[in-house]
């Protein structure tokens, strides 16, 4: 099988089945926007992957990205063609479940959290706001076309795990977790 099969060149995709739509369309917009959600978690996850402390965190991160597959597979389904969804209620329970588990041994929240300390807490805080806009993509589509309606509940679920797993890698790892402090005078970097 060839990598490249040149039918984009026009600028249009197929979705599953086949059916050719622009690749400017907000159904691509939004499963393309999954997918780099996705990319960047495997990101996150290249940074801790071989330390024995983040294996819960990793197997739960295992497990989104290949729920991230579903959601672009309900989303790349044209609606006539389905017989049913990939992402269901079990599925946002779970992540509410990993959340719980996670964020129990992290800090009381104090200040708002910046992006940042360990690569991974970083690069969890990018798959974060990835998702975030995957899920302004879905709602923009929805006033346009149906849309999977368990997929947004999930993301916005989805984000919440991943600003955890920012929280607890830090924590895990002893690196200061960023932060801001609305009342506090802003730090001059020339002399601080």
């Amino acid at each position: 099988m060839k990598i490249y099969t040149r039918s984009g060149d026009e600028g249009q995709t197929s979705l599953i089945y086949g059916r050719r739509v622009g690749k400017d369309s907000l159904r691509v917009t939004a499963y393309g926007t999954v997918d780099e959600a996705n990319s960047t978690i495997g990101v996150a996850v290249a940074h801790i992957s071989s330390d024995p402390q983040f294996a819960d965190v990793v197997r739960f991160s295992e497990r989104v990205q290949r729920d991230l597959f579903d959601v672009g597979r309900d989303l790349a389904t044209p609606e006539d063609k389905r017989d049913g969804f990939y992402i269901n209620q079990a599925d946002v329970d779970l992540l509410e479940r990993m959340i719980d588990t996670l964020d129990a041994e992290t800090p009381p929240l104090k200040q708002f959290v910046l992006p940042g300390g360990h690569p991974a807490a970083a690069a969890f805080h990018l798959a974060r706001t990835v998702v975030r806009r995957a899920e302004r993509c879905i709602v923009a589509l929805e006033k346009q076309d149906t849309v999977q309606p368990m997929i947004r509940k999930y993301l916005n679920r989805l984000s919440d795990l991943l600003f955890i797993m920012a929280r607890v890698v830090n924590t895990r790892t002893a690196v200061a977790e960023p932060g801001v402090d609305f009342h506090a005078a802003k730090p001059n970097p020339f002399t601080e």
